[in-house]
């Protein structure tokens, strides 16, 4: 306590002295702790980020010895329909680019994950409810008789010996016959099985769908993903990624080429990464309308519903064939297949490169018309036209959407997705508006994902915000280019809720930790950038440094700190204080506006100075007691004998010897002194205060007595030195009426109630009860019908033009 006081009187007496002397016990990590100093803006270089090296520079860009690996394969899978199977065989060629020996490779088996005894499925945890739910009773019963995985595994070399391994989890272990040197290969086989999970039952990211229910068609869906070994990350950062695969945090693979073999039912049709080797498997017309579609203003069918409803209606129970695919360059490989599909395509042209139309195109059954005829494909083209400015040139052949049991799932070149129509009770059939901005949303997020993290390739089990958030913010972008009231994650003012949450974590929490991963690995980081976008850096400085960005880091494998740096580097603007308090804390924005002074210079008259000193006397109300002793005589009141020259003149009173003293001022006055005299202007001092710890530009809007406005942007900067309270001063002519922090609601301010010079009186409804739909249907409700054929994909395209 002694020593706190001396603090306090030290800091009364030096004043500015005792302040830079408190500053400067701050340095890197090191706080002052026996005062209120906090350094919001210390540098993050040295204490919490890893030292550049040759292979990741300190400006935030690959190193000049940037190295990672290659892995090919080679595969022939085939679908059983009855049986639910894929049997698999796959080739496997790892070039090991790095400057270490590899003495083993790491494989990931995410379909392990459906193991009753995994990690996932065992600690797995419910809510404290006393009622369990239909699903999760199907779910339970489905995983007593069923359970997930690779059957079957055999590993061979290029000799055919078989390779030892040993599974861990949701990874595999192969021992190699001798250490893989830089700059050598080695090929091996893998042969299996793998029974494939029914979606809507079991979850995950694939599976298939039946519709078995007596009104429908009884044929499936399939959607492969995660469906054959892959190789595991071995980085310059890391070494081997074996974070084990639980259920959020997704994957990161190695990049490398794809030769895959598909074998289904004669009648189904395949979606996936990569092009089509063998395009006469579809009917001459099939292939003219594909032909015709790379051109088209519009989505053109390429396999028609009708098409789609005579397979459906004579299902082929016999007979294979093999679809053939190849992909260049890419980290992944997924595909999907059913007789139900309906097919559409069209090209789609970018503005900054001269390579060839993507072919943007969607596969989906007669359940998911006419919402998806008509958004699924332009959902795509004008995702690949918003990123294309925002990134990076899309740099694949094609970009597919297909519906099934997956609500969004994303892999190179191919997407799940999963909004359909609804019938009513009546057989009509409609789609809610939630419905329809979420197809278009869930499409234009999930293609987002072909550039992160399908190109630039970071880590979403470690960081599920360099994937989830970085794509989330352009994603924002893309939707209020299509719509401007598109409900988004990403708008400041919908995170609010969030930001005082008391289930927040820092963004850079790892993905299996977060409690709200919604909010945290999408929305929070997405609402970040924009913030940093809009308000911060501006478009300009922003937009340039996020390509940079892009540019430096596709088809390789970028950290967080890769990201700051270049964001930093390529704007020429330090942001620690920004990465710290939005990504590294839970600190959120809560700015207040405690008061606002007029300051004026006093007048050398002592009259006009008596004159202001009555006038503020005169404002303060009598003291109760004298009001209430009204009626009672006072004794200067009753005996004239105790009154005197201080009874019969006030303390306002100017007296000769004042009159004296300010003339004689005057007459020793100075050019600079007289000149300030002169000063008629208003000094206005504004007392902020940071109530919510994370330090923000304060953007105050001021509204002058004329009626006209004025807004200022302060830079965050003011808080440096005091990180709680500052007070901060602006000149003007005219007199202040009202001022206002946040005009546009655009920095996440939890609580505008204190955003307002003078106060305004905080007025909210309350609703009488939560009566109504959750998700009203318009549509549905306004008796329009919809018809399955009322599309706007064209069977032909029209003459001219692209997308």
């Amino acid at each position: 306590m002694y020593r706190t006081r001396l603090a306090a009187l030290a800091v009364a007496l030096c004043g500015s002295i005792a302040t830079a002397a408190v500053a400067q016990v701050s340095v890197g990590a090191v706080q002052q702790n026996t005062g209120a100093f906090e350094d919001k803006f210390r540098q993050f270089e040295g204490e919490d980020w890893p030292t550049p090296t040759d292979y990741r520079n300190a400006s935030g860009a690959p190193g000049y010895r940037y190295w990672q690996q290659k892995v090919d394969y080679d595969i022939d899978v085939s679908l059983d329909e009855p049986t639910r199977t894929l049997t698999g065989k796959e080739v496997v060629t790892y070039t090991n680019n790095s400057p270490d020996h590899l003495g083993y490779l790491w494989m990931l088996l995410d379909q392990q994950n459906y193991r009753r005894n995994s990690i996932a499925e065992m600690t797995r945890t419910y809510t404290s409810a006393t009622e369990v739910s239909v699903p999760e009773v199907l779910r339970v019963q489905r995983m007593k008789d069923w359970q997930g995985g690779f059957n079957d595994l055999k590993i061979t070399g290029p000799d055919g010996a078989d390779i030892p391994f040993t599974i861990v989890d949701s990874m595999m272990r192969l021992e190699l016959p001798a250490p893989l040197a830089t700059a050598q290969s080695f090929t091996f086989t893998i042969t299996y099985t793998l029974p494939m999970v029914e979606n809507k039952v079991v979850g995950g990211r694939s599976g298939y769908e039946c519709f078995t229910k007596p009104t429908e068609d009884g044929n499936c869906l399939f959607e492969a993903a995660q469906w054959f070994p892959r190789l595991a990350v071995y980085s310059d950062y890391e070494g081997w990624h074996n974070a084990q695969f639980i259920g959020s945090g997704e994957f990161t693979l190695e990049f490398g080429d794809y030769d895959v073999r598909v074998t289904v039912p004669a009648d189904h049709q395949v979606a996936a990464t990569g092009t089509l080797q063998n395009p006469d498997i579809l009917t001459a017309d099939q292939r003219a309308r594909l032909e015709q579609a790379r051109n088209a203003a519009e989505p053109v069918y390429i396999v028609t519903p009708a098409e789609a409803a005579a397979a459906e209606a004579r299902p082929s129970r016999s007979g294979t064939r093999t679809w053939h695919f190849q992909a260049d360059n890419v980290r992944d490989f997924a595909w999907a297949s059913s007789r139900k599909f309906v097919w559409d395509a069209m090209g789609v042209t970018q503005a900054t490169t001269s390579r060839p139309s993507v072919m943007a195109m969607s596969f989906y059954p007669k359940e998911a018309r006419p919402l998806w005829d008509t958004y699924s494909t332009r959902a795509i083209a004008h995702t690949i036209k918003v990123y294309d400015q925002f990134a990076i040139p899309y740099p694949y052949p094609t970009a597919q959407s297909v519906n099934g049991p997956v609500g969004g799932m994303e892999y190179p070149m191919i997407t799940f997705n999963g909004p359909r129509p609804i019938r009513d009770d009546n057989g009509r059939l409609t789609y809610t508006e939630r419905a329809k901005n979420g197809l278009i949303g869930v499409v234009i997020h999930e293609v987002g994902h072909t550039y992160f993290p399908m190109v630039i390739n970071s880590d979403e089990r470690q960081w599920t915000w360099m994937d989830e958030g970085l794509n989330s913010f352009v994603q924002y972008e893309a939707q209020k280019l299509w719509d401007p009231d598109f409900p988004s994650r990403g708008e400041p003012r919908d995170i609010v809720e969030y930001m005082v949450s008391q289930d927040q974590v820092p963004i850079m929490t790892n993905s299996e930790s977060v409690l709200q991963f919604g909010n945290n690995a999408y929305a929070k980081p997405a609402t970040a950038l924009v913030i940093l976008r809009e308000t911060v850096l501006g478009r300009e400085l922003f937009d340039r440094a996020f390509r940079e960005y892009a540019q430096r880091w596709a088809f390789k494998r970028p950290t967080p700190y890769d990201f700051f740096r270049t964001m930093e580097e390529s704007s020429g603007v330090d942001l620690d204080w920004f990465w710290r308090g939005w990504f590294y804390s839970t600190d959120h924005v809560d700015i207040a506006l405690d008061g606002v002074t007029r300051v004026t210079l006093q007048s050398t008259d002592p009259e006009v100075r008596a004159r202001e000193a009555r006038a503020r006397f005169d404002e303060a109300p009598v003291p109760t007691t004298v009001t209430n002793n009204a009626g009672i005589q006072t004794v200067i009141e009753r005996d004239p004998a105790v009154r005197d020259f201080y009874n019969t003149t006030d303390q306002f009173t100017v007296t000769a010897q004042q009159r004296r003293d300010a003339e004689s001022a005057d007459k020793k006055a100075d050019e600079d002194r007289r000149r300030a005299q002169g000063f008629t202007d208003n000094i206005y001092r504004f007392t902020f205060t940071n109530q919510g710890g994370l330090v923000m530009p304060v953007i105050v809007k001021l509204t002058w007595d004329d009626g006209s406005t004025e807004t200022v942007r302060i830079p965050a900067e003011v808080w440096r030195r005091n990180s709680r309270r500052v007070i901060w001063q602006y000149v003007s002519s005219k007199a202040l009426r009202s001022a206002e922090l946040d005009p546009l609601w655009e920095t996440a301010d939890t609580d505008r109630a204190n955003n307002y010079f003078p106060r305004r009186l905080d007025v909210r409804s309350i609703p009488l009860s939560a009566d109504g739909p959750s998700q009203p249907n318009r549509m549905r409700d306004s008796d329009v019908e919809v018809s399955p054929d009322s599309t706007a994909v064209r069977d032909a395209p029209r003459s001219g033009g692209r997308s």
